[in-house]
């Protein structure tokens, strides 16, 4: 899944799970959390990918080797804070990024790309990119993986925007305070 698309899930996904359990859009912060934890798995590999640190970009932040302990600290420290949506919003952003890795790469036949789930314990071969749906071509273009994550990316903007943008008011608080220390 192209990087852009993941915030996108982690929100959808926390968005579900707010409404499910309070019945109501998410709130600001635990909005905002899930975003930044559904990205942070490609905050870490892509650059030490593009360091030449490990060979490709799906290793230390998408491997369950990393992700397991990370959710934990984070619901434990979220939970010793009284802050237990926060915990949740890291378990379900997180977990997005990585649960939603792993469709394309069954679809298409592709199981040694889900090297990436226990790096360095299984290999990770150069990941081959965009994956044909095997539908052939629709209005002249060939159904990928890419047309769908296109399709969830722009769903994903008009329901945030619907629920209120989530998660603005958080960075706006954020940045006030930045700025009045500055």
């Amino acid at each position: 899944m192209q990087p852009i698309v993941h915030p996108v899930v982690g929100y959808l996904c926390y968005a579900a799970y707010a409404r499910w359990r309070r019945g109501e859009p998410p709130h600001d912060g635990p909005a905002l959390v899930a975003v930044l934890a559904a990205g942070l798995a490609d905050l870490i590999d892509k650059p030490l990918a593009a360091a030449g640190v490990v060979d490709v970009g799906r290793t230390v932040g998408h491997s369950l080797l990393f992700v397991v302990p990370v959710v934990a600290v984070s619901w434990i420290t979220a939970a010793r804070a009284n802050r237990r949506d926060l915990g949740v919003a890291v378990a379900i952003g997180y977990g997005s990024h990585v649960l939603a890795d792993v469709p394309w790469h069954v679809l298409s036949g592709d199981y040694a790309e889900l090297g990436f789930l226990l790096w360095p314990v299984t290999h990770m071969p150069a990941y081959t990119g965009v994956k044909p749906f095997g539908l052939g071509t629709v209005a002249g273009f060939e159904a990928t993986t890419l047309w769908l994550e296109a399709v969830i990316l722009v769903a994903g903007i008009v329901h945030w925007w619907i629920d209120g943008r989530p998660g603005v008011g958080a960075v706006g608080s954020i940045t006030g305070r930045l700025l009045e220390r500055g």
